[in-house]
């Protein structure tokens, strides 16, 4: 008559042992103190009533990096500057959410020289493209289609040296549209630069660090001037740049408009997301015009490639 019951006791003691092995893996129970071992000196631990039910153990729930503009504005703000060669770690305890494409956003400064009558017309001579992390992405001089009658070393910091090695304009401009094409581009007095290079990018892709409010407020500057790269730097950046007389930097003018537009990014996106209209979607792609074909001679006018090489 035992037998039974004897069974029905160890096999609910067996899921009883189960149950506590699984709470104790879980660490949500102390582990069971073994045979012969000593009592501890305030007497034996209190024995705590089971339950039939044992409860699950919550799982714990991911949370995903924020995406609000202030979480994304500390993770830019954590990002490696661009003399930093981006090797920077980071020692807080959560990761920082990746950040927004990036690869979507080039800075451009341009040089020009003086051509035509009295160098009175401007022509491209050096043309700097740079990565969001400031990193150089295309730097080239640029022979311009008429004579150079004004190097305006100055402020270019072009010389007759450096026109040794140019190359012709419209391989530059084919090479430089290239890298454009899709992207976010940052400039300053931009308007100049895409001038110089005869080419018209989109308006709601263009960011002019000098028509940015958010830049000025931050420096103290009246909103509505157009302030100096110059100037923006010294504020904002304490950063000293186009001083002596060997003229500007097109690497460090590139990269600094970067840092400026870095510096506002993720407020001045969303302003200008409540204001410019939604871009329609683009067409489904077409593999006749691919971005390594569409500079190729063929889909230019007859007049231009008779300009070129």
């Amino acid at each position: 008559s035992q037998q039974p019951r004897s069974k029905k006791r160890s096999r609910k003691h067996q899921r009883f042992m189960e149950r506590r092995a699984l709470l104790e893996q879980k660490g949500l129970l102390s582990p069971r103190r073994q045979l012969g071992s000593q009592v501890p000196p305030d007497g034996p631990a209190k024995v705590v009533p089971r339950s039939r039910k044992v409860p699950r153990p919550k799982q714990a729930l991911s949370l995903a990096p924020s995406t609000s503009p202030d979480g994304i504005a500390r993770h830019r703000s954590a990002l490696p500057s661009q003399g930093d060669g981006g090797g920077g770690t980071s020692t807080g305890a959560h990761a920082s959410p990746p950040p927004l494409h990036p690869c979507k956003y080039v800075a451009i400064d341009c040089e020009m020289v003086g051509t035509g009558p009295r160098g009175r017309l401007s022509e491209l001579a050096r043309c700097t493209v740079v990565s969001y992390e400031g990193d150089v992405i295309y730097d080239k001089y640029v022979q311009p289609e008429l004579p150079i009658v004004d190097y305006r070393t100055r402020w270019s910091g072009i010389t007759k040296q450096h026109m040794k090695n140019a190359i012709p304009f419209r391989a530059a401009q084919a090479e430089i549209l290239k890298i454009l094409k899709d992207k976010i581009v940052v400039g300053h007095a931009i308007h100049n630069d895409f001038q110089a290079l005869k080419y018209f990018h989109p308006k709601d892709r263009t960011r002019d660090t000098s028509r940015i409010p958010l830049l000025n407020q931050k420096a103290g500057l009246p909103v509505r001037v157009s302030a100096s790269l110059k100037s923006l730097a010294k504020h904002l950046l304490q950063k000293k740049i186009q001083i002596g007389c060997k003229g500007h930097s097109s690497v460090e003018d590139a990269q600094t408009t970067m840092e400026l537009y870095r510096l506002v990014e993720v407020q001045w996106e969303t302003e200008l997301a409540r204001s410019l209209p939604p871009r329609p979607p683009s067409p489904p792609a077409d593999p006749s015009t691919d971005s390594d074909q569409y500079m190729d001679d063929q889909y230019w006018p007859v007049d231009l490639i008779g300009g070129s090489l």
